[in-house]
C-alpha cells in the first residue's frame, strides 16, 4: 500500500473521542499548516499525547538506543521525535492477536488507548507494493473475528482497511470483487462495534487521490460507514492539515455527519510537488506533522493521529525497503524535516 497512535483514565480518554469538541497520488497544497510539531525531543509534546498508547519497542525506540550506544547522540535525540509519539500498530500476519494484546495490555497499564489498524482485505492494494492480504473471504471473516477477540474489553480505535474503498473508486480492484469487498468491510465494522470500547473509522484515502469527495459518498455507504465511528483520511499520505480537514468536511456533509480521524505522521511539508504517480512513495524532503491527539479543537475530527508510522517505508522506490519494512535514514529525514514551532 501507499502507505504502508494523564490526567484521563482509559475509558475517559476514550470516550473524548466521540465527542463534538491514504495511500496513492498526491496534489500540491495550498494551505497553510495549523499547528507546530514540539517534539519530545525538546522537552515539550503535543496537547493530549497521554490518550494513545507510545510504543516503547518500537522499531524507532530500538533505533534511538542502538544510536546513543553508537555515539550517535545528536541522531538518536532527533529520531525522539517519532519514538516518544504514539502510533498506530498493525497487526502482522495471519493472526493478529499477539500484536493486538501486545497493544492494548501496554495501554492498559498506562491508562491508554491503543490505536490498530486492520489491514488484510482480500485482493489487498492490487497487486502492488502492499499486496496480499487474506486469501478469501472465509478467511477474512475469521481474521477480523480473531482481531476483535483479541482487543476484547480494552479501549481502542480502529482505522479500517486503509485504501480499501478508494481502490473501488479509482477501478484498481477489478468489478468483480466490488460486491465481496463492501459485504466484507460492512460486516467488519459490525463486528468490531461489538467490542464495548472500540471506535470504527472507515478508510477514505486522501484528497490527492479521489479529487472529488462525492464520489465516495455512495462506496462508503455501500461499505457500511453508517454504523462505523467515522472514517480516516490520509493514511500514508503528505496532504497538509487544512486540506485534509476541508475534504473531510465536504465528505462528512455527504455521510450523515461523520466524523474523521486524520494521518499526520508524515504531512509537516505537505506533498512532493510534480509527477501525482510518483509522489506518494517514500518522497524525499517530507517531514513530521502535527503530533497525535484527541483534542482537535474541530468538531468533526475525532482525533490527529500517526497511522502510517513514520520511517516504515512505502515500498522499494527511492533505494527502500519492502512496503512496511523500518528505514532508518528516511526516518531520521523526517524528524529533522519535522513541522516546525
Amino acid at each position: 500500500m501507499h502507505r504502508l497512535l494523564r490526567t484521563f483514565t482509559a475509558l475517559a480518554a476514550f470516550a473524548a473521542l466521540g465527542l463534538p469538541a491514504g495511500c496513492s497520488s498526491d496534489s500540491a497544497s495550498g494551505a497553510k499548516e495549523e499547528a507546530a510539531v514540539r517534539g519530545p525531543a525538546t522537552g515539550t509534546e503535543g496537547p493530549s499525547r497521554g490518550a494513545f498508547w507510545v510504543d516503547p519497542n518500537s522499531p524507532a525506540a530500538r533505533q534511538v538506543q542502538q544510536w546513543e550506544e553508537q555515539g550517535r547522540a545528536r541522531d538518536a535525540e532527533a529520531l525522539k521525535r517519532i519514538s516518544e509519539q504514539p502510533m498506530a500498530v498493525w497487526p502482522a500476519g495471519d493472526d493478529p492477536a499477539p500484536d493486538i494484546a501486545q497493544a492494548t495490555r501496554g495501554a492498559a497499564q498506562e491508562g491508554r488507548t491503543a490505536v490498530l489498524v486492520a489491514y488484510n482485505i482480500p485482493h489487498r492494494d492490487c497487486g502492488q507494493h502492499s499486496a496480499g492480504g487474506a486469501g478469501s473471504a472465509g478467511h477474512y471473516r475469521n481474521w477480523v473475528n480473531e482481531f476483535a477477540d483479541a482487543i476484547g474489553d480494552a479501549p481502542a480505535l480502529v482505522v479500517l482497511e486503509p485504501d480499501a474503498v478508494p481502490h473501488i473508486v479509482d477501478g484498481c480492484t477489478p468489478a468483480e470483487y466490488h460486491a465481496d469487498r463492501y459485504q466484507l468491510l460492512s460486516e467488519a465494522i459490525q463486528r468490531l462495534k461489538r467490542q464495548p470500547k472500540v471506535k470504527v473509522y472507515l478508510d477514505a484515502g486522501n484528497p490527492g487521490w479521489i479529487s472529488d469527495a462525492g464520489k465516495l459518498t455512495e462506496p462508503l455507504r455501500k461499505a457500511g460507514v453508517a454504523e462505523a465511528d467515522g472514517f480516516s483520511l490520509n493514511v500514508s499520505n503528505f496532504q497538509s492539515d487544512g486540506t485534509i480537514k476541508a475534504y473531510g468536511r465536504t465528505l462528512s456533509a455527504t455521510v450523515g455527519g461523520k466524523h474523521f480521524v486524520m494521518d499526520t505522521s508524515r504531512n509537516g511539508r505537505g506533498p512532493l510537488a510534480g509527477d501525482r504517480q510518483d509522489a506518494w512513495c517514500n518522497p524525499p524532503g517530507r517531514g513530521l506533522g502535527t503530533p497525535p491527539t484527541d483534542r482537535t479543537g474541530d468538531p468533526l475530527v475525532d482525533a490527529v493521529l500517526w497511522i502510517k508510522r513514520p520511517g516504515d517505508s512505502d515500498g522499494p522506490c527511492r533505494g527502500g525497503p519492502a512496503a512496511g519494512q523500518w528505514w532508518p535514514d528516511y526516518a531520521l529525514g523526517l524528524a529533522r524535516n519535522a513541522k516546525a514551532a
